[in-house]
């Protein structure tokens, strides 16, 4: 990789991820996992689909290939720590780091994609700064998480006897409304939020499809915002000078310049061609009365 994108060779430090990496791999592999992956492809396609430019960079869950429909030269993959890449899973372009400290110079690259990262961390702020780090202006950040106000959300805070423990970590959960807060805090600008998944947070195959045939086409409809999963899409803005027109425009126009209105030879004369003997004439008959004319200016002026 080049100086634009190029690796600043971290240490890395204690690892921040609160759970068994793993465990996302082996959850995904079940029903209600295979659900919310099948949601979350569909989304990624559409929200990098057509992000442009050389460096695109996912952060964490090997499982998921979130950058699989951008076509960015360079895609690459940032796992926590030194968690080992297990076989099978995607390899496109590997970096093992903190990410506290993501090994990439400051505005180097042009899309980051986060899945699930900020349930995960004991800093999600830092990790939020770090992308604004790294990203270049007008470069793009997409965010999924788990929406804490939707069923799967509310099972996975009640107690472990009423099914707690549904989803594979013991992060808190983030709404999408406070990572739109704290991003806007950076230099993001968010520009679009998607929730879905309305299925009940059934583990058995044939429950979840049974619920997932009716509340599919609800939940759209009726009850956005309570969907299991949410995607964020946000793009880096930078404050500057902003070029809003010529400068000439600007310009005042001179005062008694002569203009000739009509072509070559033409008898059509109006104040516009008028010489400055005839404007100051003119001038000095309208401010005297008929009759003084001949008099004269007193102080000698030409008016």
């Amino acid at each position: 990789m080049d100086n634009r994108a190029g690796a600043t060779s971290p240490t890395p430090n204690t690892p921040d991820h609160k759970g068994n990496p793993d465990a996302w791999t082996e959850w995904l592999a079940t029903p209600p996992g295979r659900y919310l992956l099948q949601w979350e492809g569909r989304q990624l396609a559409c929200a990098v689909g057509n992000v442009f430019g050389y460096y695109a960079v996912q952060l964490g869950m090997p499982a998921l290939d979130a950058l699989a429909d951008n076509r960015m030269p360079h895609r690459i993959r940032v796992l926590q720590g030194t968690r080992p890449v297990a076989e099978g899973e995607w390899q496109p372009d590997l970096r093992v780091a903190d990410y506290g400290e993501l090994p990439f110079a400051s505005q180097s690259v042009d899309l980051v994609v986060m899945p699930h990262r900020l349930e995960d961390c004991t800093d999600p702020h830092q990790l939020l700064r770090e992308v604004d780090r790294v990203l270049r202006p007008e470069g793009r950040l997409v965010v999924l998480g788990i929406n804490p106000w939707s069923l799967w959300g509310l099972r996975q805070a009640l107690p472990g006897w009423l099914g707690g423990g549904f989803l594979p970590h013991a992060g808190a959960l983030i709404g999408a409304p406070h990572v739109r807060d704290w991003i806007r805090l950076l230099s993001f600008e968010p520009d679009d939020t998607v929730y879905g998944g309305y299925a009940w947070p059934f583990l058995r195959q044939e429950w979840l499809a049974r619920s997932q045939r009716f509340l599919e086409r609800a939940g759209d409809r009726w009850w956005p915002v309570c969907g299991a999963v949410y995607l964020v899409c946000a793009v880096k803005r930078v404050r500057g000078m902003r070029l809003v027109g010529p400068a000439w425009r600007g310009v005042p126009a001179r005062h008694g310049a002569a203009v000739a209105m009509g072509g070559r030879g033409s008898s059509c004369r109006g104040p516009a061609s008028m010489s400055a003997e005839d404007a100051g004439s003119r001038l000095y008959r309208a401010g005297h009365p008929a009759g003084t004319q001949g008099a004269g200016p007193r102080d000698g002026n030409p008016l």
